[in-house]
C-alpha cells in the first residue's frame, strides 16, 4: 500500500519524512477559488476540509493500492480566512494587519483508502492552531515579503522559515502550522482501518 500526498508543499513532505513516511508526491492541479464558491454558507473549517479532500480525489485514479492524503491550510484572522497571498503587494497588508494580532492556522485534512482504483473508505477533519504574531518594523515586514517566502503559503507566514522570527508564540500542534497535523492524520487513519506505524519506513 502506497502512501500519496497529494500536494506540492515541501514543508509537509519534509513533516512527514522526519516523522517516519517517505510519501509518493501527486500534486492535484485544483482549482481553489471553483472549489470554495460551490460551498454553500460554509464555516471556515469546512473550506479546507472540503479544499484537501478534492485535492486528494482529484489524484487517486492513478493508484489501485493505496492511502491518499490531501491538505489545505488557511489562516482565519479577523473574520477572514486568509490562504496564499500571491502577491508582495497583499502579503505586506496582511502582515501590517496580523502584527501584534493572533489567528487560527486551519489545515484541513482528508484520508482516502484507495483499492483496485476505487477509493473504499475515507475520513476528514480540520485542525485548529492559535498563532500569536510579533509586531515586526515595517522594514522588517518589506524585508521578509522582497524574500518572496509568504507570497506561496497560508497566511502569508511560515513557522518553519524565516517567518518564524515573527510568530512569538503557537497554541496547539505545531505540525499543523507547517502544513500537515500529523495527530489529526493519525487518528484519520485509524478510523479507515489504517495504523499509522505500519506506513513508516523499516529501520536501517
Amino acid at each position: 500500500m502506497e502512501f500519496v500526498l497529494a500536494s506540492q508543499s515541501p514543508a509537509r513532505l519534509g513533516v512527514l519524512r522526519s516523522a517516519g513516511i517517505d510519501p509518493v508526491v501527486r500534486v492535484s492541479g485544483v482549482d481553489e477559488d471553483a472549489v470554495a464558491a460551490a460551498l454553500v454558507d460554509p464555516r471556515p473549517e469546512d473550506v479546507v476540509v472540503a479544499l484537501a479532500e478534492a485535492k486528494a480525489r482529484t489524484v487517486v485514479g492513478e493508484f489501485a493500492d493505496a492511502v491518499v492524503v490531501g491538505c489545505d491550510s488557511m489562516l482565519h484572522f479577523g473574520g477572514d480566512l486568509m490562504g496564499k497571498p500571491g502577491t508582495p503587494e497583499i502579503a505586506r497588508e496582511r502582515w501590517l494587519a496580523m502584527a501584534g494580532g493572533r489567528g487560527h492556522l486551519l489545515t484541513g485534512h482528508a484520508v482516502l483508502r484507495v483499492k483496485d482504483g476505487v477509493v473504499v473508505d475515507s475520513a476528514g477533519g480540520a485542525g485548529s492552531t492559535a498563532v500569536r504574531f510579533a509586531d515586526p518594523s515595517p522594514a522588517e515586514i518589506d524585508a521578509y515579503v522582497a524574500t518572496g517566502e509568504p507570497l506561496g503559503v497560508a497566511g502569508a507566514f511560515t513557522l518553519d522559515g524565516r517567518g518564524g522570527w515573527f510568530v512569538d508564540a503557537i497554541e496547539g500542534d505545531w505540525s499543523s502550522v507547517i502544513g500537515i497535523s500529523l495527530p489529526l492524520t493519525r487518528r484519520l487513519l485509524a478510523a479507515i482501518g489504517i495504523s499509522v506505524t505500519d506506513l513508516w519506513r523499516p529501520n536501517p
